[in-house]
């Protein structure tokens, strides 16, 4: 037990579970938004997979890194596009539409992936990082949370405009109008439509950034089906949040470490089954379902398609 407290551990874990961790706090704030609107996206893995996909083919043809964060962003936000289209516009059921997107972008992701790198397998270089002076330095946190790329700190900064977001302006009074009470923000003049549309966009754009990030920061490469559940565990992350960024946080770095912990255990010198450190953070998500999943409060109208002159949109 005492490899578990050697500082090479602490910081390989902590190290480990940032980079893990922001692709699920960047879709889970997206996601967030999106389900307090009334949209439940369950496509939201494809449109990470779809950000990966298109942020690895941008670096790697631009060489810039942050071609590829801009590229990865437009392509989530592309797939929730056709979501949005499909189920706030038109009307179709949520979870139907969710599913077909991510099944199609897993599909044509692998198969563009077996066209065009199939036998060559390229890497991207190393991303650039930010030390932050006169914190880099200090002992495990300095290397693992203050010499980051600046997305890490973008990513922590995005839940403090997501709060203020929440409680000081119009557009999220809106966005919970929309969740709850949708006849009432119609009727107050506001478009449950652009509002629920706007939602989905963000979270596409969330994703994307989150799956550009997998790619570009933590592994360098593109692999098919690399997002491996990402999505849905930060669908799992929105919904036990309760509407609260900050809660989103904390959920992500703590199934980020649960993500990260073979890693960490090897830098530990300690050889677990790698299926079962693999299991962690699935069975993370089922044991804080079970302690605090119970009582969540979701949107009234969570799933329900907009329907003029019916209170929740049925």
């Amino acid at each position: 037990m005492m490899e578990l407290m050697t500082t090479a551990f602490a910081t390989a874990l902590l190290a480990g579970a940032v980079t893990a961790g922001v692709p699920l706090l960047l879709a889970g704030l997206g996601e967030q938004m999106s389900q307090k609107s009334g949209v439940l996206n369950i496509g939201l893995e494809g449109m990470m997979l779809a950000g990966a996909y298109a942020a690895f083919v941008a670096a790697l043809g631009t060489g810039d890194p942050w071609w590829g964060f801009a590229a990865g962003m437009v392509a989530g936000m592309g797939i929730a596009a056709l979501m949005a289209l499909l189920a706030v516009c038109l009307g179709l059921n949520q979870i139907v539409i969710g599913i077909a997107l991510l099944l199609g972008v897993e599909g044509a992701t692998a198969i563009l992936h077996h066209l065009a790198f199939a036998t060559t397998y390229p890497r991207l270089p190393p991303a650039p990082s930010w030390a932050l002076p006169g914190l880099s330095h200090l002992p495990v946190v300095g290397p693992a949370l203050f010499d980051r790329s600046p997305v890490v700190y973008a990513a922590v900064a995005l839940v403090a405009v997501m709060v203020w977001i929440d409680r000081r302006t119009g557009f999220g009074l809106s966005l919970r109008a929309a969740g709850e009470h949708p006849s009432a923000l119609d009727a107050a003049g506001g478009s449950v439509v652009r509002t629920r549309v706007a939602a989905v966009l963000a979270a596409g754009a969330g994703a994307g950034l989150g799956g550009a990030f997998m790619v570009i920061v933590g592994a360098g490469i593109f692999v098919p089906f690399m997002t491996n559940g990402a999505g849905f565990i930060a669908i799992v992350l929105a919904m036990l949040a309760r509407g609260r960024p900050l809660m989103v946080l904390c959920g992500a770095l703590l199934f980020g470490a649960c993500l990260s912990a073979t890693t960490a255990l090897q830098v530990a010198g300690i050889d677990a089954p790698t299926d079962v450190v693999q299991m962690l953070p699935f069975a993370a998500v089922l044991l804080v379902l079970a302690i605090f999943g119970q009582g969540g409060a979701l949107p009234a109208a969570l799933g329900e398609a907009w329907t003029r002159g019916n209170p929740l949109g049925k």
